[in-house]
C-alpha cells in the first residue's frame, strides 16, 4: 500500500528511507486521468516485491515545491530513489512491463543474492545462471581454492581469460602445480596480501620465459582486486613495472 508523502515528510519518508530500501515516488493529482490508470500497476508492482520496494505518492497540487525541486513538468511522473538520490524515472501512464522494469532494477536479482550469499553452492548456481560474469567465476574459484580443489578452481575461471583476476587465479593454479611461489600463495591465503606480492615480485626477478609470465599474471590478478587509486596498488604496480623492465 502506497504511503502519502508531503513536503514536511519527504526527507524522512523518501530520501532517508531510500538509504535502507528503494522508494518509488508517484507524483500525481486527483484530476489526472492517466494517474488513476497508472496507480494499480504501481501498487501491484510494489506488492509483488514483498517489502523490497516502498511506494510513495506525492500530490503535486498540494506539494508544488516538491514538484519544482524534482523538475516535474508532466504527470504522472514516477521517480525511483535509492541511497538518497533519483536512480531511475519515467513520465506518463506507461505499460505494466515498463513499471516492472523500473521496480526490477531496484531490487537484487537472484544472481546478486546468490553472489552475496558467498558459499560455494550459491556461487555455482550463480555461475550457471550468469556464465559470462567473471566476478562470479572468480568468487567461485576462490571458494574452491579454499578447499584445495585447484582443478575445479581452474575450470571456473578458464572461460574468462580476458579478466585479470581470473587469469591470475589460472596462473596461480599452474604455478602451484609446478611447485613455484608456494610461499606467496600461502601468505595470500592467510590474508597477508603484501607479503604475497613481495614474494611474487622476488620470484619474478629471478624467473624467465613462461614462468615469469605466469608469475606476472598472478601478481596482476591480486592487484586487480584493489581500487586503481589505492596507495598499495599504486606502489606494487610501480614495483612490478620496475621488476619487469
Amino acid at each position: 500500500m502506497a504511503i502519502d508523502v508531503s513536503e514536511a515528510t519527504f526527507e524522512s519518508e523518501v530520501v532517508e528511507r531510500s538509504r535502507k530500501v528503494p522508494v518509488v515516488v508517484d507524483f500525481w493529482a486527483e484530476w489526472c486521468g492517466p494517474c488513476r490508470t497508472l496507480t494499480p500497476a504501481l501498487e501491484a508492482a510494489e506488492a509483488a516485491r514483498s517489502g523490497q520496494v516502498v511506494l510513495a505518492k506525492v500530490d503535486v497540487d498540494a506539494n508544488q515545491a516538491l514538484s519544482a525541486r524534482f523538475g516535474v513538468q508532466g504527470i504522472p511522473a514516477v521517480k525511483a530513489f535509492r541511497d538518497g538520490a533519483v536512480v531511475d524515472e519515467f513520465v506518463g501512464a506507461v505499460p505494466r512491463a515498463k513499471v516492472d522494469e523500473l521496480f526490477d532494477g531496484l531490487v537484487p536479482s537472484r544472481v546478486d543474492e546468490l553472489l552475496a550469499a558467498g558459499d560455494e553452492l550459491s556461487l555455482r548456481e550463480a555461475s550457471e545462471l550468469e556464465p559470462r560474469r567473471a566476478d562470479i567465476a572468480v568468487a567461485l574459484a576462490r571458494k574452491r581454492l579454499e578447499r584445495g580443489a585447484e582443478d575445479d578452481a581452474l575450470e571456473a575461471v578458464e572461460p574468462h581469460a580476458g579478466d585479470f583476476a581470473a587469469a591470475g587465479i589460472a596462473a596461480r593454479v599452474g604455478l602451484v602445480k609446478a611447485g613455484i611461489a608456494a610461499d606467496a600463495f600461502a601468505a595470500l591465503d592467510r590474508g597477508e596480501r603484501d607479503a604475497a606480492l613481495d614474494a611474487l615480485l622476488e620470484a619474478i626477478a629471478g624467473a624467465e620465459g613462461d614462468t615469469r609470465e605466469q608469475l606476472r599474471r598472478a601478481a596482476v590478478g591480486i592487484l586487480a582486486e584493489l581500487p586503481p587509486d589505492d596507495p598499495t596498488a599504486r606502489n606494487y604496480r610501480r614495483r612490478l613495472s620496475t621488476t619487469l623492465y
